[in-house]
């Protein structure tokens, strides 16, 4: 027996009955009873008997009914009783999870703040941080409404941050306040969390607790990171992280806050790999978790924790685990049969001396099913998986039904069962998996699981249907998926991609939900996007969208199209397409012909639209915020950087969204900022048909759209989709094994021009004949998928059709071909302001050096025109320069490098003089009134970026359409140098000749660079690709 107990148990028998002989007046009886409340916690502590902390709770509560203690006597006063007495229901509260207690301690806490604590020996900012750790309890196991408790905790720390904590620094608080922000992802008080987090970081004295509050803020951008996926949240997680790691530290004999921080350095680093399925990323995150199993003295339930961890990463790379995995002998001990069997009856031992349903009890149990399920990974033995089983239901039996532990502990046994299903086969565990899950669906309080335990749910029904095919579990699926998709506590991505599966099921089954699963994505697709606030991370969440996801606009389409509903299906396919592009044109797009009374709805709309763009613009690649001294506070309290960024645009789109409601209900304005009908959509065919090319799985569809008459179809072979897929892996694989002028690539080429004559050529040929378009008319490829980096304007050659010719024929050769990647791009390059009166001129912007040895001679060309040219050359051209100077001109041309980042397309680029820089984002940013033709001279302008999404069409030559460019000409690969001059002069003849004054520069670009390509493929030995790379967008 422990000694201190013995004499604690006399004093405590001493205490009552030196109480029951003296009035309740009287002074030995008050302060004998604050002493039992006193004693009964200090016994509790040594024997965690819940009857003592009951007890010292009653006699707390008995000794405050009490009149006071005379100032002389040794007991204490009302506000330290009140303290105590709300520090041990918050205690009582954390270990048995009672809502009352915490409610009592935060109510107790509210009251001690009111009073004037000056006076008493009860520092206020103690009170303060008590009450911020019982607001966070409160949170935590349930409160009407946790969003009112988490202001107020914001306030309590800022309050903190105002006051003296140079003796005494609240770490606590600041720990609870990012522990709460968990309940409420979606909001924007995560941004003030951070803010405030910022500040204390600050604030916090050196060798005091920095790293705890390190720890803290970098866990809170961990958390945003894992929702926003900023780049910059991940670095500056990872710099904080860090910082408390020593650099050089070897890994051995770890410190908890340094193994914290490794452990959070992994969960950072496996939520990028998650999200973006990044290689290169999953090799990072599988590093920190060697690195910390490589430490002997590494803690066993971490150990374990890390081990499963790496096996899963491995495994989930398709990676040979036992080979991998070999080299660590902490792993191969931890997961070795004896080692878990010795662990078990550990457990097992420790289990029997604890009480069913105290904190110890639930802990055992819980570990023991998490070992005979690990246990059963390696043995696949039945009886194992049996006793993890058995443990859970143990748990959940001694766990209260009203406990919120409880849908924990069910999700756990749901995996287990489905772990026991895959390693057995046996349909009895996903039949009780199943039930399990419905059982936690039905739980109060569970509504935030709700999405992720039908997703579940909806795993286990799959299972079962692809056994049974039973009738009521596919009726079922298909009743739960709209639920689950109109989840508004779920975020939008995974609602989409849920939507995106529930569209699929539903197309293939037949059944009738197939066009409301469709119409549920095409709206979900957007809102999952307008989380992010920049343009860069509304890509990266494009590119890591799995490829149902990305191609459901098209599937739809292809649906659309079955049913014969072809203008439907055109408003579809605009709809979702070149999302990006689409959303920032929105904001340029101007409020035309408003009455007087609307001209200020429609001015604030502007100005709004303008501040949204400057926000989705903001933030480089490159670029990081600072991690700790970015930190302003304003009207929305301390917010760093990003929140800021973030709070702005959330601010500014609610705002955006009431101007637009309010501008619809006027009249003439009923159709502003809708999705484009067909009626409007067909004017981008006012000058040529259109010719859009949807390629899906489904089925894949030539629409042919003319400007006055419904949408024509054209069959596709059965083939066609994988015959598509295979030219443009050809083409990608001759170009990055081959060199450009290679034997090799020239018959490449010479290939998929011939099989895209076949597959779409002929058959478009042949229907335009019969819709009467004339050769040499306009005509506008709009393309999706792999056709986005087919050169469709040199499809061919023609074979010849009576008469003999000498030189082959490519479809250019028989229309004006050109390119665009939406169709209100280019019904908005023809309806901008008419193009500027007086004489044109022309911007030059060249950067000759020695791997550029004709741009001298190209120079020359341009300089020669008859148009007024202005010359940023050499050091001249910077990016400063050059953008002011498009500003002031209405035609370009860049005689220069050109480069292209992998998945990063916002940092392709001009490289300018000495390193500079014209990236596409800065491009982007500007607005050009005068703008009308742009000719890039430079490689890869219309090229996308690796690892970019196609159909975006991300690239330089949609930038300068984006900035105002009505017409732009580019480059689909690597421009030969010495082509650049012959093309120059041949080009600008045609474009400039006095034959076509009256017609806008614009208008002539595209015959005009046909008309100099046909020129180039006379020069001798000229190879195809050659002239195959040029390109017309726009008007």
């Amino acid at each position: 027996m422990h000694p201190q107990v013995s004499i604690d148990d006399i004093e405590i028998t001493f205490l009552q009955g030196t109480r029951s002989q003296f009035p309740r007046s009287h002074c030995i009886h008050i302060v004998g009873v604050q002493s039992l409340a006193i004693g009964r916690f200090m016994r509790y502590g040594w024997f965690e008997e819940k009857e003592d902390l009951d007890k010292c709770i009653l006699h707390f509560t008995e000794a405050i009914l009490l009149p006071p203690v005379p100032t002389a006597a040794p007991g204490l006063s009302i506000v330290e009783l009140l303290f105590r007495l709300a520090l041990v229901l918050l205690h009582r509260s954390k270990k048995f999870e009672q809502l009352d207690d915490v409610r009592c301690a935060v109510e107790y806490l509210r009251c001690l703040r009111a009073l004037p604590l000056d006076s008493s020996d009860l520092l206020r900012n103690k009170v303060t941080e008590s009450l911020v750790e019982a607001l966070y309890f409160h949170v935590r196991l349930g409160t009407q409404d946790p969003r009112r408790n988490m202001e107020e905790m914001l306030v309590l720390c800022r309050e903190l941050l105002a006051s003296d904590i140079s003796t005494h620094f609240p770490t606590a608080a600041f720990t609870s306040l990012c522990l709460a922000i968990e309940t409420e992802p979606h909001g924007p008080l995560l941004d003030e969390v951070i803010g405030c987090l910022r500040e204390a970081v600050k604030a916090c004295p050196p060798h005091s607790h920095l790293h705890q509050v390190r720890l803290t803020l970098a866990d809170a951008l961990r958390h945003r990171f894992a929702m926003t996926h900023s780049r910059d949240d991940y670095e500056d997680a990872r710099a904080l992280f860090e910082k408390v790691v020593d650099p050089n530290h070897s890994g051995e004999n770890l410190g908890s806050e340094q193994l914290l921080a490794l452990l959070g350095l992994y969960r950072l680093a496996y939520n990028r790999a998650n999200y973006f399925k990044n290689p290169e990323y999953f090799e990072e995150a599988m590093s920190h978790c060697r690195f910390m199993l490589g430490n002997a003295s590494l803690p066993k339930d971490i150990r374990s924790f890390l081990t499963e961890e790496l096996l899963r990463i491995v495994s989930s790379q398709g990676t040979a685990v036992f080979e991998d995995l070999s080299y660590f002998d902490g792993i191969r001990e931890t997961y070795s049969k004896a080692a878990i069997e010795d662990n078990i009856l550990k457990l097992k031992d420790l289990l029997s001396n604890t009480r069913l349903g105290t904190p110890g009890n639930s802990k055992y149990l819980d570990s023991l099913a998490g070992w005979y399920r690990t246990k059963f990974s390696l043995t696949n033995d039945t009886i194992d998986i049996e006793e993890s089983i058995k443990y859970w239901r143990l748990l959940l039996d001694a766990t209260d039904v009203l406990s919120n532990s409880r849908s924990g502990y069910l999700i756990r046994l749901c995996t287990t069962l489905n772990v026991a299903f895959r390693g057995t086969n046996e349909i009895r565990y996903l039949d009780e998996s199943i039930i399990v899950c419905y059982d936690i669906l039905k739980l109060e309080g569970t509504e935030r699981t709700h999405f992720d335990i039908i997703r579940m749910l909806l795993s286990s029904l799959f299972a079962r249907l692809s056994l049974f095919n039973r009738t009521e579990d596919v009726n079922e699926v298909m009743r739960l998926i709209p639920l689950a998709t109109d989840d508004r506590y779920a975020q939008a991505p995974a609602r989409f991609e849920l939507s995106c599966t529930w569209a699929y099921i539903a197309r293939r089954i037949g059944h009738p939900s197939i066009s409301v699963a469709y119409a549920k994505a095409m709206t979900l697709m957007q809102d999952s996007l307008s989380f992010s606030p920049t343009v860069q991370i509304q890509h990266d969440r494009l590119v890591a969208m799995d490829d149902m996801c990305k191609r459901m606009p098209f599937d739809y389409a292809s649906y659309q199209v079955g049913l014969g509903r072809l203008e439907a299906a055109i408003e579809t396919l605009e709809q979702g397409r070149a999302l990006l592009w689409s959303e920032m044109r929105g904001l340029r797009t101007p409020t035309t012909g408003p009455n007087e009374e609307d001209l200020p709805l429609a001015r604030r709309l502007a100005g709004i639209n303008q501040e949204l763009e400057t926000v989705a613009m903001s933030i480089a690649p490159s670029r990081r915020l600072e991690t700790e001294n970015s930190v302003t506070q304003g009207s929305d309290g301390f917010i760093d950087a990003f929140g800021r960024l973030f709070l702005r645009q959330r601010k500014l789109q609610e705002e955006r969204d009431e101007l637009i409601s309010q501008l619809q209900g006027r009249p003439g304005f009923e159709g502003f900022s809708k999705t484009p009908s067909f009626a409007t959509l067909q004017l981008a065919a006012s000058h040529g048909p259109v010719i859009i090319i949807n390629h899906c799985e489904w089925r894949c569809d030539i629409l042919i759209l003319p400007s006055n008459a419904r949408p024509s179809l054209i069959p596709t072979a059965e083939d066609f989709f994988d015959r598509a897929n295979k030219l443009n892996d050809c083409l990608l694989d001759a170009r990055n094994n081959c060199g450009l002028d290679s034997p090799e690539y020239e018959l490449a080429l010479c290939f998929i021009l011939s099989e895209l004559y076949q597959l779409v050529g002929k058959p478009v040929i042949q229907r335009l004949r019969e819709l009467g378009t004339p050769e040499q008319s306009r005509i506008w490829w709009c393309p999706t998928s792999v056709f986005c980096s087919l050169p469709l304007h040199a499809m061919g050659p023609i074979p010849p059709t009576n008469e003999v010719r000498a030189k082959p024929q490519y479809i250019s050769d028989l229309y004006i071909c050109s390119y665009t990647p939406t169709l209100s791009a280019l019904i908005e390059s023809r309806d901008r302001d008419s193009h500027p009166s007086g004489k044109s001129s022309l911007l030059l912007v060249a950067q000759p050096d020695i791997s550029l040895p004709d741009a001298q001679a190209e120079i020359k060309v341009i300089q020669a025109l008859s148009v007024q040219v202005t010359s940023l050359v050499s050091e001249d051209a910077t990016s400063p320069a050059v953008v002011d100077g498009l500003r002031d001109h209405t035609l370009v041309h860049f005689t220069c490098h050109g480069t292209l980042e992998r998945a990063k397309p916002f940092d392709a680029s001009f490289e300018l003089h000495g390193g500079d820089r014209l990236t596409l984002l800065e491009i982007v940013r500007s607005r050009l009134p005068s703008a009308e033709f742009a000719f890039l001279a430079a490689c890869h302008t219309a090229e996308l970026t690796e690892a970019s999404v196609p159909d975006e069409g991300l690239h330089l030559v949609a930038a300068m359409q984006y900035c105002g460019f009505r017409s732009a000409v580019g480059t689909m690969w690597a421009m030969a140098d010495i082509d650049g001059p012959d093309l120059a002069r041949y080009f600008y003849k045609s474009m400039l000749s006095k034959k076509k004054e009256g017609i806008p520069y614009y208008e002539r670009a595209a015959e005009a660079l046909r008309d100099a390509v046909q020129r180039l493929r006379r020069k001798k030995r000229i190879s195809l690709e050659r002239w195959v790379n040029f390109v017309h967008y726009g008007a």
